[in-house]
């Protein structure tokens, strides 16, 4: 399958195993077109989960990672790609429908944005809510302080 992804991507995937857990770290120019492959051709049906990971000291600060299965072959892999912060993805809803919410919580909880959502908005948290907490420079007591007073009208920890 790798082998075949190279054809189409060429140097812009790299295919890894950690602990037993197949995954391959994409160029995100091709996020699009490797996703539509390993559905239409490679039987990958089912978008698990859609994650990111902050890394505050890198350049490239985000990953954002697509878990897929494939309930012909019962197998699972992991699509991976780095991002800038303020950088944007594709959407995936397109691909699989049920990624519609993965997608707005990626957004919710760490303000990566993907073209073509169709309602890309929060999804925990308020609409006024300032921030994204899984972000690791996300300070969360000044925000509930603040969003708490403003909201509710009382002082936190009340």
């Amino acid at each position: 399958m790798i082998a075949k992804l190279r054809q189409t991507c060429g140097s812009g995937l790299t295919a890894l195993t950690y602990a037993g857990q197949n995954y391959m770290v994409v160029d995100r120019s091709l996020i699009p077109e490797i996703l539509h492959v390993l559905r239409n051709e490679e039987q990958f049906d089912y978008c698990v989960d859609i994650t990111a990971v902050h890394y505050p000291k890198r350049e490239k600060q985000f990953d954002v990672v697509w878990v897929l299965y494939s309930f012909a072959r019962n197998e699972r892999i992991r699509v991976t790609t780095q991002i800038l912060d303020g950088e944007s993805l594709p959407s995936s809803v397109p691909i699989w429908p049920t990624t519609n919410w993965l997608e707005r919580e990626v957004y919710d909880m760490f303000g990566i944005k993907f073209d073509g959502h169709p309602d890309l908005k929060r999804i925990l948290l308020p609409d006024g809510w300032k921030g994204h907490p899984l972000r690791k420079d996300y300070s969360i007591l000044q925000q509930d302080k603040e969003w708490v007073q403003i909201n509710l009208g009382i002082e936190s920890g009340q």
